[in-house]
């Protein structure tokens, strides 16, 4: 997949994420419902991942702030959401990323996790992106469905432009017509070109955005069948959202994977990774 392009690769604590490296799984539930939830889920896709030999981040956001409705819920907020998280990565010892969505939150989430996530909605926000950059801490910026992969290029010098080059960037799809999403393999190998570690996001990927009218619906049963085709083009990590019951979650239940379906899915992405990057 990386063509001629050099590949940089970046480190996340004791992790190195890299196109040309084994790749690493980026889960947790879509947003911290409570402390001891938060616990639960780390320590049981940290035990899956460490069970397959899959280096592990663990995701989760204090807040949701681009819910479909008003009535949404939206997480346990900023103090609350960033200290359980540091608790996740003292108590589990493994990376943590989350999601900002604006410059003032940039700060404190930079000193509890490792990873500042850029949604995808807010991809091209410049001050956001540049105030995230000065923070040191490594930025995953996802792509907006409505922009194309070569688009990424501009959106990654935003963020490098700060002399920070500790990038990842990830693709989630693209709108096709009203409440669906496609994925475009030939993505990734185009977002590859611009050097930086390349993320598919396999369950916001089947997203049915808006689609269930006050909330957003989804196809989890495809989630796995696009992490292997990303995996096959070789991708430096799979983001996959997973829950223990998705269906009762408080967001993004039709699209996260239930924590049963995490290992076998690993299991078929390791034997594909192993091939792929020899």
């Amino acid at each position: 997949m990386t063509g001629m392009t050099e590949q940089k690769h970046v480190q996340v604590g004791a992790l190195t994420i890299g196109n040309d490296l084994p790749f690493v799984l980026i889960s947790g539930p879509c947003q911290i419902e409570s402390r001891d939830h938060a616990l639960f889920a780390a320590e049981t896709l940290s035990g899956i991942a460490r069970r397959v030999g899959v280096p592990f981040i663990f995701k989760s956001s204090f807040d949701k702030a681009n819910r479909t409705s008003v009535s949404g819920r939206r997480g346990v907020g900023l103090n609350a959401g960033l200290a359980i998280l540091a608790e996740v990565k003292a108590t589990f010892g493994c990376p943590v990323l989350t999601d900002v969505h604006d410059a003032g939150q940039v700060e404190a989430a930079a000193q509890a996790v490792d990873i500042l996530q850029i949604p995808a909605f807010l991809c091209r926000q410049t001050d956001l992106l540049l105030a995230a950059g000065r923070t040191g801490a490594v930025i995953n910026v996802k792509k907006g469905q409505f922009l194309a992969p070569w688009d990424m290029q501009a959106v990654a010098q935003k963020v490098a432009s700060t002399g920070n080059d500790r990038i990842l960037l990830t693709e989630r799809g693209a709108s096709f017509g009203y409440n669906t999403l496609v994925s475009d393999m030939r993505a990734l190998p185009t977002m590859a070109q611009t050097g930086y570690p390349v993320i598919f996001d396999a369950t916001h990927s089947v997203q049915q955005p808006g689609g269930l009218g006050s909330a957003s619906g989804g196809q989890r049963e495809f989630a796995p069948i696009l992490a292997r085709s990303a995996v096959a083009a070789g991708v430096a990590a799979i983001f996959a959202e997973a829950h223990e019951d998705p269906d009762t979650a408080p967001s993004d239940g039709p699209v996260m994977l239930p924590f049963d379906w995490v290992e076998p899915m690993l299991d078929k992405l390791t034997a594909i990774d192993a091939v792929v990057k020899g």
